[in-house]
């Protein structure tokens, strides 16, 4: 990976987990599994929109145990199948600038023996967001919801 994350705004979670590429891949880009693990338990997905193309929107709605919901739309940026997603919540489909956002994401995986090298970064726009993002559970969060996937994929093969 070219990009160098910069430690005063990125977070990275990044693991060898026991899945080939193409579970990973299809987990990520495939609504009705991605309702399956993209939130930790006991929160969970109830809509899922991809539109899978450089200026496609993605689109969830994450809901909470105690009734929360919360809408999430962003832009795919770069897509480089079974190797690299790249989505923002800056953007709207079609690059539409959004007014406000939280984070680019770039999610890669590679394949590493009989499973995958698979790396989240959440890139921030300054050290109070990724602080932020950091109390609200990153590594926590993002790290339940790798554990979530893998165990679903793992019933696909």
């Amino acid at each position: 990976m070219s990009f160098k994350p910069d430690p005063k705004l990125d977070l990275v979670l990044e693991r060898l987990i026991d899945v080939p590429v193409e579970l990973v891949w299809k987990a990520w880009t495939t609504p009705e599994l991605l309702k399956q693990w993209f939130c930790p338990k006991p929160w969970y997905v109830s809509h899922c929109e991809i539109d899978l193309r450089p200026g496609g929107r993605c689109y969830t709605v994450m809901n909470g145990p105690n009734g929360e919901s919360f809408p999430n739309t962003g832009c795919y940026l770069e897509i480089v199948p079974n190797q690299k997603l790249v989505f923002t919540d800056a953007l709207l489909a079609d690059y539409r600038p959004a007014g406000q956002g939280f984070m680019t994401a770039i999610v890669t995986m590679k394949k590493e023996g009989k499973g995958t090298r698979y790396t989240a970064i959440a890139l921030h726009n300054d050290e109070a967001g990724r602080k932020k993002h950091e109390e609200m559970g990153f590594y926590e969060g993002w790290g339940k919801a790798l554990d979530q996937l893998v165990e679903l994929v793992k019933k696909l093969r």
